[in-house]
């Protein structure tokens, strides 16, 4: 106790951080500490204050290396922060549904629209689901349409343009296929003591999607 009381004296931004991490406002920070992905001061300060990487308007933690576009497309689970992880690309213009507790490595791509074959002006959408408890690995790509089942994990580099929405299972490859399937009753689906939709408490998460989201 005696060593943090002199570390925290000798480091004023230290003090100034946890002073004002005690306030109502960021009280996600304090319960969201047994997340996978843990919100810190700095993350939410680079985000919402700097605008680093212009993910300003995300209502979850975003990396400033990671790109997301049409945040109102786009509904997050709890303790599910896509391109929270470096250089991913998160393109909602056809909506993406991302359940809770699914988890996406650096390098991820999700897209939901793609140009149409016969005039790039246009975009044809095509809404993406991904279920509870998945994990994208690194560098995969999810395309259009794709709809993917609960506890399902995805390869590091898959490239998935079909979709698995039985769900326990691996897949990989490219085009992505069934590398193994997962037994059921040894899949775990935990939960959080206190439950947060990216910044927003769950139990507020309906009115914001309400006010806030298209989809």
């Amino acid at each position: 106790m005696k060593q943090k009381i002199a570390y925290l004296l000798g480091n004023p931004l230290r003090i100034f951080i946890v002073a004002i991490t005690k306030l109502p406002y960021f009280r996600f920070i304090r319960e969201t500490q047994d997340y996978q992905c843990r919100i810190n001061f700095g993350v939410w300060f680079r985000q919402k204050i700097l605008n680093l990487g212009g993910n300003k308007q995300a209502y979850w933690p975003v990396h400033w290396s990671s790109e997301v576009y049409d945040v109102e497309n786009i509904v997050v689970g709890v303790d599910t922060y896509p391109g929270f992880s470096r250089n991913c690309y998160i393109q909602g213009k056809g909506s993406i549904f991302i359940g809770d507790y699914t988890q996406l490595a650096p390098g991820v791509t999700i897209v939901s629209a793609n140009h149409d074959l016969y005039d790039t002006r246009k975009h044809v959408p095509a809404a993406v689901h991904i279920g509870k408890y998945c994990w994208i690995g690194a560098g995969a790509k999810i395309m259009p349409g794709v709809r993917l089942g609960d506890f399902t994990i995805v390869g590091a580099g898959a490239v998935v343009t079909k979709s698995f929405p039985e769900g326990y299972c691996v897949i990989g490859g490219v085009p992505a296929g069934v590398i193994k399937n997962l037994e059921k009753d040894k899949c775990v689906p935990f939960r959080n003591k206190i439950e947060y939709n990216g910044y927003i408490r769950s139990d507020r998460f309906e009115a914001y999607r309400k006010k806030k989201l298209k989809v």
